[in-house]
């Protein structure tokens, strides 16, 4: 009965929400001044740290683009062009230097924190040094590359990167020195891990108290158990509206504790303005007939997928991990999240937009029809199950609380019964399951996440999510949550990301996504497209691959 209603759903969202595309990504002009008021966002649970250095989820993410800036950022626009580049705190792009491995930058004059202090080239020092000191997730994956890394990553309390970054107060000037070629060091320069904070900013994390920033907002209240309010930063002034927009509302309020169901009603009443959640699948074919207007549909870098841990048992054993990617049907996963107009089926870990399939989807059968899905084979999982000597074990699935995880959950216990575990769900609020998961030292078996790619290339998906270096045991920043190391594999991935020419470096993708399915460490699901509920009052969305909707751009009727 959940299968057809679910069915029943899909083909209505089809109807009601295909015009819809067009409207993704888009951006309305404005006509007038929409200057002042109130943006209201909401959040089931609240994203925990207000650390921008170490915080990794899109929860905060959305506000710290109004917040922080970094020497670049991605162009705050809506659609292909917010994946560009731009310069920030820096004057200008640089070129690079001795064959890749040098970037020059030149620190933008005038600009100040919340606090009112100016911004210095030693913030600048200070900042990437701090990135490696507080264990940022993705010091290992986007920074290891600069002069000075590896000593810092191996004794993060003292590390100087006295030779990796350098500054000239005199004239403002910051030089990267990097090891090797790095053709995507300018987007990882971009990404909010490194904005700039003031150099006496606390080596550790902040926690619930936050860190001065340049953007147009600041924070100036936070309760993790209610709300997080930001208001205008009094020391901002615009010095790029492509990088940093002064924002339309004078305050933005995120309220946390509501559930999905009553999120999108709050919304559609008007009470709030956008929330977070995905859309329940009871509501969906309601949005599409009764708000048209105010229903966006985003093509995105969000992937659904199945983290299984190769280190303990059962799925330390690759028969028993190949066997519930054999199980696992990706067709009535797409169901739960909306069918066809919203999710489709995954067959590598990096998505159908950023890698492009070739040949049969692995650990499927042929599709029924040329336009039909990639069937399971459960005959064949079963077999696995029974050659990898882990059948009747107990098997626990942590998801997260949400109606859609819980869904999918008890449909994956039921699965995973069928092939021979004894199976059962483990239910965890957002705001802890993704960090639960994540630590080694909670022994989860297999869970079910998302991830939102940072920028659209493969190594958000490949490397950082499997590369040996993403793996840190104990930690609640171990975003290799299989805990997977293969030394050859690191080797491609490395290959790929100093390659400059494109047809080859994406061979190279291939070649490591490839061997990720071979060995079985996670299994992929499905390719998201985001679903936005907006308020009748709310006006000039945009929507951006990383900060979701983009809150500088929006105003309040």
């Amino acid at each position: 009965m959940i299968l057809w209603s679910a069915r029943y759903v899909s083909r209505y969202l089809l109807v009601h929400l295909s015009a819809l595309v067009l409207l993704c990504g888009t951006v309305h002009a404005a006509a007038q001044d929409h200057h002042g008021g109130e943006l209201r966002l909401l959040g089931s649970t609240s994203g925990g740290t207000l650390d921008p250095q170490l915080h990794y989820t899109p929860v905060y993410l959305q506000v710290f683009s109004a917040m922080y800036d970094g020497l670049l950022t991605y162009r705050k626009a809506g659609g292909a062009a917010g994946d560009e580049v731009v310069a920030d705190l820096a004057t200008a792009l640089p070129q690079p230097g001795d064959g890749g491995r040098t970037w020059t930058f030149y620190l933008r004059p005038g600009i100040r924190f919340s606090d009112g202090r100016p911004v210095r080239v030693e913030d600048v020092q200070a900042s990437f040094r701090r990135i490696f000191r507080v264990g940022s997730p993705t010091a290992s994956s986007f920074y290891e590359n600069i002069v000075g890394a590896h000593d810092c990553l191996r004794q993060p309390h003292a590390c100087t990167l006295s030779d990796g970054v350098q500054v000239d107060p005199a004239t403002g000037r910051i030089t990267f020195h990097l090891v090797e070629p790095d053709a995507e060091f300018l987007t990882k320069l971009a990404y909010p891990h490194a904005v700039i904070l003031p150099a006496d900013t606390p080596d550790h994390d902040v926690g619930t108290t936050p860190v001065p920033g340049t953007g147009a907002y600041r924070v100036v209240s936070y309760d993790p158990q209610q709300s997080l309010r930001l208001a205008r930063n009094p020391y901002f002034h615009l010095w790029s509206d492509a990088a940093q927009p002064e924002g339309y509302v004078d305050t933005i309020t995120y309220s946390f504790g509501l559930r999905d169901e009553d999120e999108v009603t709050s919304v559609e009443a008007g009470h709030d303005d956008w929330m977070f959640e995905v859309k329940p699948l009871d509501r969906l074919g309601e949005l599409g007939a009764r708000f048209p207007d105010r229903v966006h549909i985003n093509p995105s870098l969000h992937i659904v997928y199945v983290p299984l841990n190769v280190n303990i048992p059962p799925f330390s054993n690759a028969m028993a991990r190949q066997a519930v990617a054999w199980a696992l049907d990706r067709h009535a996963a797409a169901i739960f999240y909306g069918g066809p107009a919203v999710a489709t089926p995954m067959c590598d870990m990096a998505p159908p937009n950023v890698l492009a399939p070739v040949g049969q989807c692995p650990y499927t059968l042929p599709a029924v029809s040329a336009s039909g899905w990639p069937r399971p084979d459960l005959a064949r999982a079963r077999e696995l199950v029974t050659k990898s000597g882990t059948q009747g074990q107990a098997v626990t699935i942590v998801v997260q609380t949400d109606s859609t995880q819980r869904g999918i959950g008890a449909w994956m216990r039921d699965r995973l019964q069928q092939i021979g575990y004894r199976a059962s769900v483990r239910e965890i609020s957002r705001g802890v399951q993704f960090s639960y998961i994540q630590n080694s030292a909670n022994n989860v078996q297999v869970s079910l996440t998302s991830w939102f790619g940072d920028y659209p290339s493969p190594s958000n998906f490949l490397y950082l999510l499997f590369a040996c270096s993403s793996f840190h045991p104990h930690s609640d920043n171990s975003i290799n949550i299989p805990g997977y190391c293969n030394p050859a594999l690191d080797a491609i991935m490395h290959q790929a990301l100093q390659e400059q020419r494109d047809p080859i470096r994406m061979a190279l993708w291939r070649q490591a996504s490839n061997m990720i399915n071979s060995d079985e460490p996670a299994v992929p699901l499905l390719a998201i497209k985001d679903v936005d509920l907006v308020s009748a009052r709310l006006g000039n969305y945009a929507y951006h691959t990383l900060y979701h909707m983009l809150v500088a751009r929006a105003w309040v009727r």
